[in-house]
């Protein structure tokens, strides 16, 4: 009787080691897999973009780490040059349109950049396709150039491209707002791309007051 009671009980002490590892083994972290062909952009919620226009494309990357990111834009079906641009931004790139806002027939692309911080100050990275061969600058004017249409800005700028025109809009702020709660309304700045000295220029046309 005592050898059946030993075998027994050390065969439920060996039945007991062999399932134990399995019961004990952690579970991984929810959400630790990752596809295999994700963009790294997509892995570390940067931005990650292509837009066509006219049969010329734009990918717009940026990884969007930090208050300094660098954003990088290769263009494909230029008649010349190609070669991708790489450019550091102060922020993370919030959006990019393409447009041809002078109707020549050759795109714009427009990259909106977000600054770090509680004033999401907004700035502008623009290119125009010069008759489909060649990249250039497209220039934004300062908004601190007009004291009427900067008066009460503090930031929170957004951009869109809309019936032909790149239009910006800010939040007004009174003197004695806080960043969080301005008082006086919403300014919209509607520009036009026009032909400057030494490149593309993007003119204001007209501000409105919500």
């Amino acid at each position: 009787m005592r050898v059946t009671i030993f075998i027994l009980s050390s065969a439920l002490s060996l039945i007991a080691c062999a399932q134990s590892p399995t019961q004990l083994k952690p579970s991984a972290p929810v959400g630790s897999a990752q596809p295999i062909n994700q963009p790294p952009a997509a892995k570390t919620g940067g931005f990650n973009k292509t837009i066509v226009l006219q049969g010329i494309s734009f990918q717009v990357t940026s990884a969007n780490r930090g208050s300094l990111s660098t954003l990088r834009i290769v263009p494909k079906g230029l008649k010349g040059d190609n070669q991708p641009i790489e450019k550091e931004i102060d922020g993370t790139v919030t959006g990019a349109e393409v447009a041809d806002l002078n109707a020549d027939g050759s795109p714009e692309l427009y990259v909106y950049v977000t600054s770090a911080g509680s004033g999401s100050y907004g700035s502008l990275v623009a290119y125009s396709a010069n008759n489909r061969k060649s990249l250039s600058d497209i220039y934004l004017p300062s908004l601190q150039d007009d004291a009427k249409a900067s008066k009460g800005y503090m930031g929170h700028d957004q951009f869109r491209v809309v019936e032909g025109s790149l239009v910006r809009r800010f939040p007004v702020y009174g003197d004695k707002d806080t960043n969080a709660k301005p008082t006086g309304g919403t300014r919209q700045i509607q520009y036009k791309l026009k032909a400057g000295e030494a490149g593309w220029v993007l003119k204001p046309q007209r501000v409105d007051n919500f």
